[in-house]
């Protein structure tokens, strides 16, 4: 259904829309765990030198990431609370990740520092502007805007995102590549900004 702010508004169907709320979920567990495990391993890892360290601290991370989500479609239990708690983990278990491999492999920093201004602030304002809207995560930004979800988290933007720019430092250790990569990631986080300013985000009880 075509809104009035240049967007589809959300749909506030049953699959989609919210339910009432917990913190405590198994899903919530699951990202709780999964973080402080990948941010010890990181932490020790730092302190350790240990470059195997640090990239086990990133695979606890992203299998963690993917299990809280699967445990939360699969036993139905989905919340915009656990959204939001996600979106703030994956911040944290990155920073503990890059800021580890920045420490160890100093010339990488231009990099790794780039992508972190790209993932801890614009793309974190993009993730959790879903609150805007009656929509459970931003998984399900698409019945707001499918082009920022296409372009932001649909699952060949999730493994872009985070997971090619790691692959990338980590395996060739090609800073200028990795640096042009997070430029470019920059770049597209802005443009989905914008067009989200354009569509503007709605204020409960501002019509009238």
């Amino acid at each position: 259904m075509q809104g009035t702010a240049g967007g589809p508004q959300a749909d506030p169907s049953d699959r989609y829309g919210v339910r009432e709320e917990r913190l405590l979920t198994g899903a919530t567990v699951i990202t709780a765990v999964r973080t402080v495990a990948s941010v010890v391993l990181a932490a020790t890892a730092a302190y350790e030198q240990s470059l195997t360290l640090l990239v086990v601290a990133l695979g606890v991370y992203w299998v963690g990431d993917m299990l809280d989500g699967f445990y939360a479609r699969v036993r139905d239990c989905e919340t915009r609370i656990g959204a939001v708690l996600d979106i703030m983990c994956d911040r944290l278990n990155a920073a503990a990740f890059y800021i580890g491999l920045a420490w160890l492999q100093p010339d990488l920093s231009p990099a790794i520092f780039v992508y972190l201004a790209e993932f801890m602030v614009i793309d974190c304002f993009l993730s959790i502007a879903f609150l805007a809207w009656p929509i459970r995560s931003p998984n399900y930004f698409f019945v707001v805007d499918r082009t920022i979800w296409l372009w932001n988290w649909s699952k060949p933007a999730k493994a872009v995102n985070s997971a090619l720019f790691a692959v990338l430092l980590l395996v060739t250790g090609w800073m200028w590549v990795g640096l042009v990569i997070a430029t470019a990631l920059l770049v597209l986080k802005c443009v989905s900004l914008r067009r989200l300013a354009q569509i503007g985000l709605p204020v409960p009880g501002a019509a009238g």
